[in-house]
This record gives C-alpha cells, structure tokens and sequence, in this order.
C-alpha cells in the first residue's frame, strides 16, 4: 500500500518539534564535545577527526570543540580491509580508538556522528544509535531509500533523539557567498558528480551534494523529477508546484561543483565551488552548533525534500518518465 508520505511528514514535524524542545544541552567536560564516530568506509571518517585533532592541520582550519574519541570499524561494499586497515591507523595516531564492537566504541560519549558511506545501512545504525539518547549527525545522504527516511524519523521521534543530515556542500564558501548576492531564485542549475556506487544507487549515493544545494537555493515545494541519462550521467528536471524550475546536472568523473541562480527578469549569479576553505570545515561548524544546542541547524522538511527528490530522480531514470516527489 502506498505511503502518504507528505501527510506523514508534516505530522511527524509537529509532534517532533514540540518534544525536542525539553532536550538539554550536553555537559561538556573539559569544553570538548567527545564524538562517536559510526563507520569507517568513508573518507569524512577521517576528515573530520583530522580538523578536530591533527596538529599537522593549518590553525585557521582547526576545530576547538570537538574530540573523537572512539570509531566503531566494519566492512561494507564501500571499503574494503585495506582501506580499512589505513583509515585505522591514521586514526589512531591523532589519538582515536577504532573498535568493532558498538558498545565500545559509542561508550562515555556526548554527540554521534554516523559516517557510513553505504545508504543501506543508515537505517541500521541510526536505529542503534537513537536508544542512547545522544544528539546524532548522519552524514549524507539521509538513507538509501525514503520509506527509509521516513522510519529513521519516526526513531528519532520514538526516542525524543534530536538529528540531523546534510552535505558539506550546503556550506561551502563559494556557494554561500552566492547566495548572498539575492537573487530571488526563479530558476536555478548546478553541477556536480555522480560516482558509481558498489551498491544501491548511484543518484541517491553521490547526487546527494547537487541536489542539497538545489534544495538551498529553490526551498521546498518540488513536484515532480525528470530525468534523461546518457554516456555522460544525468540531467534531472525538477519542477515546483508554483512554476519554478530547477535543473541538476550531474557527470560521471566530473568533480566540480557550481551553479547559476536566476530570477526571471536581469538578475543572475554564477558560483563555482573552488575548495579555498574545506567545505568539510564549514559543515563541522554547523555540527558543532547542533551539539551544543544552539539550533537544529537544517530544518528536517529541508533535509526530507532532498531524500524525496532523490528518490524521484532514482524513479525517473529507471522509468524514463516524470516522477512525484512526495508519493501519494
């Protein structure tokens, strides 16, 4: 039976906005946050210790307020032993027990970040991780699908668990700058990578950052995604219900990142993201905030429209035809 997902959606933030405002702040000894780190797959599991906790990094790139202090290790598609093996070893010389038992490793913590490169296993880990009663990142995308998403969120609701999910390419420098500039966006197109996931989608897996910054520029309110693929990737269509259009361009061996935002008259700006702060600096900012309680950071509805046109564009390019954002 199909899922009202939007109804859904929009009861679950009532009911979960209002609980989380009894959360307290963490008590932080010694003024560090001390993180769990959940997965070892990905390269961001050791990118954000190394802000946190490497001399080698420049000072103006360091971060003060976090300290991971244990990483919970096992295999999936997205990893093998070596890399693994690597990603260990680097961790333990900034001083990070890597373990593969979960109890350990989330053990005397005050904050979690799930870093898992495998989608599938979001749902898992998130699930585990809710019991604790710890503020959680879950590094992107959401899930692997978002029937997924939508039962991570009733979790996170059933546990009174405050979370949340971004790329780093919300916060790049380049891209807030452009932003900045005003333009009221009738129409915008970004760009950005594809990789070829070992497992599940490659859309939902890697087009997660083009479509993150689609979703800050337009807002929420997308109707329907389409999709056209070729020897290059995807060019996805994403139509709102008041007549905006947003178009995500995403190419196979393609890093770059940027975008033009348009409105409908003379304005228009272009942004390329040129990687002269770390965009993954910028996001731990953002975490740091969301640790501390200062603010959930990204509203949920923002976050869930992102999981939601990714499902849609994974539909679309199987189908060959338009698909709804929101399921009815």
């Amino acid at each position: 039976m199909l899922f009202p997902l939007l109804l859904y959606f929009c009861q679950w933030k009532e009911k979960f906005s209002n609980s989380i405002k009894t959360n307290k702040r963490i008590d932080v000894m010694e003024n560090k946050i001390k993180v769990a780190i959940i997965g070892l797959d990905t390269s961001h599991a050791v990118e954000f210790p190394k802000l946190m906790q490497d001399p080698a990094v420049p000072e103006q790139n360091q971060v003060h307020d976090l300290v991971a202090t244990r990483c919970l290790r096992f295999e999936t598609p997205f990893q093998n032993k070596e890399g693994l093996d690597k990603r260990q070893a680097y961790l333990e010389s900034i001083g990070v027990m890597v373990t593969e038992d979960f109890d350990t490793a989330v053990a005397d913590c005050d904050a979690i970040m799930i870093e898992i490169n495998d989608p599938a296993k979001h749902l898992e880990y998130f699930e585990k991780c809710a019991g604790l009663g710890k503020p959680i990142f879950l590094d992107k995308p959401f899930a692997d699908t978002l029937d997924n998403a939508v039962r991570i969120m009733q979790i996170a609701k059933e546990n009174n668990v405050r979370f949340f999910t971004s790329s780093s390419l919300r916060y790049d420098v380049d891209f807030v700058d452009g932003l900045a500039k005003g333009v009221k966006p009738e129409s915008a197109v970004v760009w950005g990578p594809v990789g070829r996931a070992p497992a599940g989608s490659s859309i939902v897996w890697y087009g997660v950052h083009a479509f993150e910054m689609l979703q800050r520029i337009m807002g929420c309110g997308a109707v329907s995604v389409n999709v056209s693929g070729d020897r290059k990737g995807y060019v996805c269509h994403v139509v709102y219900g008041d007549g905006r259009r947003g178009i995500v361009e995403l190419t196979y061996g393609s890093y770059r990142y940027g975008g033009v935002i348009r409105d409908d008259r003379e304005k228009e700006v272009l942004f390329q993201v040129s990687y002269r702060v770390p965009f993954y600096q910028m996001l731990i900012i953002e975490i740091i905030k969301f640790f501390k309680g200062e603010s959930q950071v990204i509203p949920l509805e923002d976050s869930f429209e992102v999981m939601a046109m990714l499902s849609a564009a994974d539909r679309s390019a199987a189908t060959g035809r338009p698909e709804p954002v929101y399921v009815k």
